[in-house]
């Protein structure tokens, strides 16, 4: 009988154990699960604060948001910017949101030709000014764009810029939106511009020496030196994303300036590597589909 009773505990501590096993493997499901209704949750909150049309915007960034070789020769043409600009070939990204008479006097250009990361907190020092609803942000070329693979932006110091940035608006607007672009593709810009004999001789006055240096050179030095450059832009978008989904006030473009196919339509007719009149259409496009979504881009 004792044996009998001494068999039935043990069968019995068993089931026990078992029971707690599959308990603690439960949780590790459960877990699981936590963590995608957390990322619901978060998803939810940050649409919930996030206002759809804002009532001013100011625009930070470089050339790309200067309209630069869209409409002259190595020259600045704001007025075609997917950001701010006027011109009805592009319907910026300010018409769409504000309407063509309100964003002539609610939409401010900072972009800065030739601007790297480390100087996006100026930029954001003076758009704080204005207090703008909105903040779009489109940097990053030109710190993979340098006279040599080795001078580009490291990752870590692209981040720090990128964080002092928007603490700088923080500071001072701390419901302000902002709108982040990544970094275009630089490397099928290179594939797409190669084909101009203009363009070439545009890219030799000093446009993006890392990538566009040598632009026929297929050897697998050039190769391996455009693939490095290519990587950093990544690396960069990585950042971004990573950066401005801390943010519950950011979007993020979920790179779709890097993916979109700019084609020889979308490219200045003079350097073939910065956006057309077109191209910043394009740009407008997507900015303004990130923005009026209903849901922030996963």
């Amino acid at each position: 009988m004792r044996k009998q009773r001494r068999r039935r505990s043990r069968a019995l501590i068993g089931v026990v154990a078992a029971t707690a096993a599959l308990g603690l493997a439960g949780c590790d499901v459960i877990g699981g699960s936590s963590s995608a209704a957390h990322d619901a949750r978060t998803r939810a909150s940050r649409a919930q604060v996030w206002d759809r049309s804002p009532a001013s915007i100011a625009a930070v960034g470089d050339s790309i948001t200067r309209g630069f070789d869209a409409c002259t020769v190595l020259s600045d043409c704001p007025e075609v910017s997917w950001a701010t600009g006027t011109s009805d070939q592009v319907d910026s990204l300010a018409v769409r949101l504000l309407g063509r008479a309100k964003a002539a006097d609610h939409s401010w250009n900072y972009a800065v030709t030739g601007a790297r990361m480390a100087d996006l907190a100026g930029q954001m020092a003076d758009a704080v000014v204005r207090r703008p609803q909105l903040v779009t942000v489109m940097a990053g070329a030109n710190d993979a764009c340098r006279t040599s693979v080795s001078a580009m932006t490291s990752v870590a110091d692209f981040r720090t810029q990128f964080e002092d940035a928007l603490g700088t608006l923080r500071k001072s607007l701390p419901k302000t939106q902002v709108y982040v672009s990544s970094v275009p593709n630089l490397k099928r810009l290179w594939s797409q511009g190669r084909t101009n004999p203009l363009g070439k001789q545009i890219w030799k006055l000093g446009i993006c020496p890392s990538m566009l240096g040598d632009a026929d050179n297929l050897t697998s030095a050039a190769t391996v030196r455009r693939d490095r450059v290519q990587q950093r832009v990544e690396d960069y978008n990585k950042v971004l994303a990573q950066v401005c989904a801390k943010d519950r006030r950011c979007r993020f473009d979920g790179g779709a300036v890097y993916e979109y196919r700019f084609g020889t339509d979308q490219l200045s007719r003079w350097d073939w590597f910065h956006p057309s009149t077109d191209g910043q259409s394009k740009l407008a496009a997507i900015a303004y589909r990130t923005i009026t979504a209903a849901d922030p881009v996963a």
